[in-house]
């Protein structure tokens, strides 16, 4: 069977983490979208981890992890993360799988991307400028380059092909460039990419689930974030969402078991685009240094807010979900009061609980409900009956609210730091 764990809220809610301490019950971990936007932190042992597109189960030995079709790839960026994970003394060659179908990002779609983000001025869309949407673009178009394009005896010419359609757009946009030392740092990475081993996944996915072994699809970024679902147009590329599972590695919806739903205990969102329930004051400010709110990725301060109900319903709903691990409650420990949101007002006065079509220009106004805060530390809680009375009431009227168990509680960042149920 093929387990999915993704996110529910705008990303950035821990999947790495979770990754890390779920997959000694799988045999394999597969990322199936998504690219080097994704930053996927782990703590152990004392030190931090992040990682972009290799999936999170690369530090279990006995674990097979796979690129699938549906990520888009930095090669640059690829060499970077495997050259620092060299001090670890991974055997990567041996248990990390590339699709030859993957997508390759080409320096000039990061030149895209940035020069399509200026020319929106005002009106940009948060982009971490790594070319993401640029690739899936060309994708779609059915004009880019897959992995297993680079083993070929033309690459080069259909290389040139497209970068010369993306040099008349950055003209076009009178966007400066120099492709000089970035289409050096490209090419030496695709020789050191030849070196891993590059398959059609696929397969590989589909003889692990015939042979009884247990798959982890892990997702990257958060389903409001979903081309299809999401805060249209301040969204990712991709289908985050479990639907992507089935496209993005090649396998059938009915070998999908669990539905693992990743939210943290209050909501945050890098970037531009609609945040209903955002605190923009001095108390989102505390909330951002206490859960350390900075992207992986980036480095960009990421903004905070209150729980949003009828966002991470919608959430649920989309994906199937049927198991909620909850994140970061410990960052809302110096809290004497914890909000809520419930429901909707839309501008009409109607209260609602479903997300509005265009949730971007519809200004919705989200109605709380108060809970006392736990106000303690959660250090060594290892166990439900453990935590404060506080805590339990907010869990249990989650679960009530949601109609799903809670089965994670991550009461901090290392990976001993939560509570199972």
């Amino acid at each position: 069977m093929v387990d999915i764990l993704l996110g529910l809220q705008w990303g950035d809610e821990g999947k790495g983490k979770i990754v890390d301490v779920l997959a000694p019950d799988y045999q394999v971990v597969a990322r199936f979208q998504g690219g080097p936007n994704a930053g996927h932190t782990l703590e152990f042992n004392g030190n931090k981890h992040v990682l972009h597109q290799i999936p999170s189960g690369v530090f279990r030995t006995d674990c097979l992890n796979i690129i699938g079709n549906g990520v888009v790839l930095d090669p640059i960026i690829f060499k970077k993360e495997i050259d620092g994970l060299g001090k670890y003394n991974l055997d990567l060659k041996k248990n990390l799988v590339i699709s030859k179908k993957t997508a390759i990002i080409i320096p000039t779609h990061r030149l895209l991307d940035a020069a399509y983000e200026k020319a929106k001025g005002d009106a940009k869309i948060g982009s971490t400028l790594k070319g993401i949407g640029p690739a899936y673009s060309d994708k779609v178009a059915r004009q880019g380059l897959r992995l297993g394009d680079i083993i070929s005896p033309n690459f080069t010419e259909r290389y040139k092909a497209l970068v010369a359609k993306h040099t008349q757009i950055l003209d076009f946009h009178h966007f400066e460039y120099d492709l000089t030392e970035a289409e050096k740092e490209f090419f030496a990475a695709l020789e050191f990419i030849k070196e891993f081993d590059l398959q059609d996944t696929e397969y590989v996915v589909n003889a692990s689930i015939k042979s009884g072994q247990k798959v982890l699809a892990e997702g990257a970024q958060g389903s409001l974030l979903d081309i299809d679902f999401g805060s249209y147009p301040f969204v990712t590329s991709s289908n985050t969402t479990a639907a992507g599972v089935c496209s993005g590695l090649g396998v059938a919806p009915n070998t999908v078991g669990e539905v693992y739903g990743i939210f943290k205990a209050y909501c945050t969102r890098v970037g531009s685009g609609p945040f209903p329930t955002e605190l923009d004051n001095e108390l989102g400010e505390k909330i951002r240094q206490e859960g350390r709110e900075f992207g992986a990725t980036t480095g960009r301060a990421r903004r905070t807010g209150w729980l949003d109900l009828p966002a991470l319903k919608y959430s649920i709903m989309l994906n199937g979900v049927t198991q909620l691990i909850m994140m970061k409650v410990d960052v809302l420990n110096f809290l004497d009061e914890v909000n809520i949101c419930t429901h909707y007002r839309l501008p009409d006065g109607t209260i609602t609980e479903q997300m509005p079509f265009d949730l971007t220009d519809t200004d919705v106004e989200p109605i709380y409900k108060t809970f006392k805060g736990w106000a303690c530390s959660l250090e060594g809680m290892r166990k439900f009956d453990e935590i404060p009375a506080e805590l339990a009431d907010y869990v249990t009227y989650l679960e009530a609210e949601l109609q799903v168990p809670i089965s994670f509680i991550s009461t901090g960042p290392d990976r001993e730091e939560i509570i199972l149920r």
